[in-house]
């Protein structure tokens, strides 16, 4: 069976490394699904989760805060500058650090101030958003 070496990097580790037959990504037109002898690609990654399907069964799931993705046909690579595996995901960590943006942006003044805060918050809020999906996940087994 054909299959794809996927690397997952954030900028302080690798977060995920190995073989995989299919891999699903939030891109910048949609999900994006990725088979081995995928064409060539370079493309944006927008924030949401990444579903790895390992070649040995099961299946991985990296949330990612953005990110580059680029497509070999027989390796994918995303280069994400925040990467949480679904392992890791803590919702009430999120909550926390989205409470303390929300609190930032209400005493931010300046306009580039602001945005930074609320493209963190965005990103948070999208942390939050697949932690309680994969909660639900692991309650509906």
């Amino acid at each position: 069976m054909a299959t794809l070496h996927v690397d997952v990097v954030s900028a302080e580790e690798s977060i995920f490394s190995g073989e995989a037959t299919f891999v699903v990504l939030p891109g910048e037109a949609g999900e994006l699904g990725i088979m081995p002898g995928h064409a060539p690609l370079i493309s944006r990654v927008r924030p949401g989760t990444l579903k790895i399907v390992l070649a040995g069964g099961g299946e991985e799931n990296v949330f990612v805060a953005g990110g580059i993705l680029e497509v070999q046909p027989t390796i994918v690579t995303v280069l994400s500058d925040t990467a949480i595996r679904a392992a890791d995901l803590d919702e009430a960590k999120a909550s926390e650090a989205r409470r303390r943006a929300e609190e930032t942006l209400r005493n931010a003044t300046g306009k580039e101030e602001i945005a930074v805060v609320e493209a963190e918050l965005a990103m948070l809020a999208a942390q939050i958003a697949a932690a309680r999906k994969l909660t639900q996940r692991h309650h509906a087994h």
